[in-house]
């Protein structure tokens, strides 16, 4: 069973969470803004041949990664967290046995 935080380990904990989500956002809007962007450049500048996907493309996998490791992998996720208790208990197990 986890140990339980204080107030102070909360708050820290909340405050970093927070701030990951928003520089995620931040990351997407930027994202969309340049984006539509380089389209209207693409579609309606320089060539004939619709180049901005591949900037869309290449972006759009590390801001992929980007939320993955936010919402998924995070600090506080249940995977994690789930991960670093069972690490936790084997460690306990192994430290126990010897």
């Amino acid at each position: 069973m986890p140990t339980p935080l204080s107030p102070e380990e909360i708050d820290r904990l909340a405050r970093k969470r927070a701030g990951a989500k928003l520089g995620w956002y931040s990351h997407a809007a930027i994202y969309l803004l340049v984006n539509l962007f380089l389209f209207a450049i693409s579609e309606y500048g320089f060539g004939h041949r619709r180049w901005s996907v591949f900037p869309l493309l290449g972006w759009g996998v590390g801001l992929a990664f980007h939320g993955i490791s936010v919402f998924v992998l995070g600090t506080g996720s249940g995977l994690r967290e789930s991960m670093v208790r069972k690490e936790r208990e084997r460690l306990q197990r192994e430290r126990g046995d010897q």
